[in-house]
């Protein structure tokens, strides 16, 4: 499945706080917590608490949101497929970010253990 630029665009311009609700509501009917989605989200683009606040009050758009990101040297080990794409396939990179952190949201809710998510001891 290609990823075209309206999509890209569409992604985007969409707002981080505008996602961030169904991220809590799939990981706490899983049975995982806030705290474990937000060590996800801190894994991945480095922001803290107060960070992530600051970007859900201030409805920060994904773009801007990776933009500011310090993106973890090993997300490009977050491979697989998500909402029909393959992530390892996307071009572009802030579709590819955004879909990593749905990958890193969908293994919690999953259930997977914690240091598989974070890819530790994987190079």
């Amino acid at each position: 499945m290609n990823v075209t630029p309206e999509h890209n665009e569409k992604i985007a311009k969409m707002t981080f706080s505008s996602v961030y609700p169904h991220y809590v509501t799939k990981v706490e009917k899983k049975g995982r917590t806030i705290e474990e989605l937000h060590l996800v989200i801190k894994w991945l683009t480095g922001y803290d608490e107060e960070q992530l606040q600051k970007y859900i009050q201030q409805k920060t758009t994904f773009k801007d949101f990776f933009e500011q990101a310090n993106i973890n040297p090993k997300a490009h080990l977050i491979t697989g497929v998500i909402c029909g794409y393959r992530i390892e396939e996307i071009e572009y990179p802030l579709t590819r970010q955004v879909r990593y952190l749905d990958k890193l949201v969908d293994e919690l809710a999953k259930g997977k253990a914690m240091e598989k998510i974070l890819r530790a001891g994987l190079d």
